[in-house]
């Protein structure tokens, strides 16, 4: 039988638009900050806890913006909307670089797979279910 992973990730967005976004320590790449949920933990829980973890700012959720499927490696990962409730902008032992960026920004340093997350999150037509292979998002015919 398939095994999944379950991971979480959240879509945090800055009372001026911009986009809470982390550039990963092991490949570089800017990504939503997010990790694997815990076996003892809600997803909202898991949500502030990776934010937390991996930026230094504390979030409060608001809602399931979208649920993507890595097909290639059985990741199953839901993107929950956040807001701000304080901390200060860190790195940690998994990110280089943190920072906000627009919407445009987001389009232009993040892979597909990861930036149609962050857009999904912003559009108010969720909660969108998507597959990709890691690479490009798939379509089922």
């Amino acid at each position: 039988m398939p095994l999944h992973s379950v991971s979480v990730a959240g879509a945090v967005v800055r009372d001026d638009g911009r986009l809470l976004v982390i550039r990963r320590a092991d490949n570089g790449a800017w990504e939503l900050p997010g990790g694997v949920l815990e076996l003892a933990e809600t997803p909202e829980e898991g949500v502030v806890r990776e934010v937390r973890e991996e930026t230094g700012i504390h979030v409060e959720v608001d809602e399931l913006t979208g649920v993507y499927k890595n097909v290639a490696r059985g990741i199953v990962a839901l993107v929950f909307r956040c807001k701000t409730s304080g901390g200060t902008e860190r790195i940690s032992s998994e990110s280089t670089a943190v920072d906000w960026l627009t919407p445009e920004e987001v389009v232009e340093r993040m892979s597909e797979v990861y930036a149609i997350r962050l857009l999904d999150a912003i559009d108010g037509q969720g909660p969108h279910v998507r597959s990709h292979d890691g690479i490009r998002l798939v379509t089922t015919s």
